[in-house]
C-alpha cells in the first residue's frame, strides 16, 4: 500500500478496484462455502428477480444501475445456467420478460444463511472501523450524481489555468491579432461583411477614437482572446460588446470567459447601464457564455450584419 500513501487521493480508480478485487475474489470463495454455484457479478441481477416479479432488461437495468449490455450479458449467463427464464410480455407481446426459473427459485432460498452471515460479517467490519465505508459510498454517490469527477477536474483545470490568464488594455503591436482572430471565427462560420472591416482594418479609428476599447486576453505571454467595446450614438445602450474572438488554442482554459467578464467591467467602471451585443445562435458555446454573464434576449433593432439572427442586452449593475 506504499504507492497510494505515496501518490495520494489522485489514484483514488485504482485503489477501489483494488478493494472491489479483493471483495469480489472474497465473494466468489463465499459462495463455494455455501455451495452456491454462482457468480458474484449475477448478484444485483438475482437479487432484483428474487421478489418474483418479471421484468425486462431494461428495467433491470435501471433498478441495479447497470448498463443494458451488461445486464444482457449476465441474463444469458444465467440462463445457460438454468437460473432464469424468458417469455413473453402478457401485456405487451414485442418484448421478452425474465424471471427466476424453478431451479432459481430453489437457489434464492439455499442462499439465505449465506446473505446472514455475509450481512453479519460486514456489519462486523463496520464496528471495527473508524470510518463507515457503506455512509460514505452513499455519499460519494449522491455528490457524484450531482456533478461527476471529470466536471470537477474541468473545473479545478481552469482555476489553475485562469492563474495564467492576464487581461490587458489594446496596444497597436496587437492589431494583427485582432484582425486574424476575429478573419478566422468569421470566415469559419459566416462571411466577412463590409462592417467587419471597418471595425477591423482601422479599430483605432473606428473604435478606439471613437469612445470604445479593446481589452486583450494574454495567456501565458501570448494574446489567444480580443474584445471591444464599441461607443453606441442610442438612447438606450451606451456600448455594444463586439469583436470577440478566442483562439482555438485557448479551449477549456476559461479565456473567453475571464475576458468577457473583464469588458463588462470595463464598461461598468465608464458608467455605463447598458450593454448590447449581436450574435448568431449557431454559436452555442458564445451564446451561453453570453447567458452566464446575464444577457437577455432582445429583438427589433436594425443590424448592419446579415449573420445576425440573436441580439442580446445586459442591465449594467
Amino acid at each position: 500500500m506504499n504507492f497510494f500513501e505515496e501518490v495520494g487521493k489522485v489514484a483514488i480508480g485504482s485503489r477501489l478496484r483494488m478493494l472491489t478485487d479483493k471483495v469480489t475474489e472474497d465473494a466468489a470463495q463465499i459462495y463455494k462455502l455455501y455451495h452456491i454455484d454462482m457468480q458474484p457479478k449475477w448478484f444485483p441481477v438475482f437479487y432484483a428477480l428474487v421478489q418474483g416479479k418479471e421484468k425486462t432488461i431494461t428495467e433491470l437495468a435501471k433498478d441495479i444501475g447497470h448498463s443494458h449490455p451488461s445486464v444482457s450479458k449476465i441474463i444469458s449467463e444465467m440462463l445457460k445456467k438454468g437460473y432464469v427464464k424468458e417469455s413473453k410480455d402478457k401485456a405487451d407481446g414485442r418484448r421478452n420478460v425474465v424471471s427466476l426459473s424453478k431451479k432459481g427459485v430453489e437457489i434464492s432460498k439455499e442462499i439465505k444463511d449465506q446473505l446472514i452471515d455475509v450481512n453479519a460479517a460486514i456489519e462486523e467490519i463496520s464496528a471495527q472501523a473508524q470510518h463507515k465505508l457503506w455512509e460514505a459510498i452513499g455519499e460519494w454517490e449522491f455528490l457524484l450524481e450531482q456533478k461527476n469527477l471529470l466536471r470537477r477536474v474541468i473545473e479545478k483545470k481552469k482555476e489553475r489555468d485562469s492563474l495564467k490568464v492576464e487581461i490587458v488594455d489594446y496596444l497597436p503591436k496587437y492589431q494583427e491579432i485582432f484582425r486574424s482572430l476575429n478573419v478566422e471565427w468569421i470566415s469559419k462560420y459566416f462571411t466577412m461583411e463590409e462592417s467587419d472591416y471597418k471595425a477591423l482594418d482601422d479599430p483605432q479609428g473606428y473604435i478606439l477614437d471613437q469612445g470604445g476599447f479593446i481589452l486583450v486576453a494574454l495567456y501565458e505571454g501570448e494574446p489567444l482572446g480580443v474584445c471591444a467595446l464599441i461607443k453606441m450614438d442610442d438612447d438606450e445602450y451606451d456600448f455594444e460588446l463586439a469583436k470577440m474572438a478566442v483562439s482555438p488554442k485557448a479551449q477549456g482554459k476559461n479565456v473567453g470567459f475571464l475576458l468577457a467578464s473583464a469588458i463588462v467591467e470595463k464598461a461598468r467602471s465608464l458608467g455605463a447601464s447598458k450593454i448590447y451585443l449581436e450574435s448568431n445562435t449557431i454559436l452555442k458555446p458564445a451564446i451561453n457564455l453570453y447567458h452566464k454573464l446575464g444577457f437577455k434576449k432582445v429583438a427589433g433593432k436594425p443590424t448592419p450584419y446579415a449573420r445576425c439572427n440573436i441580439q442580446m442586452e445586459l442591465v449594467v449593475k
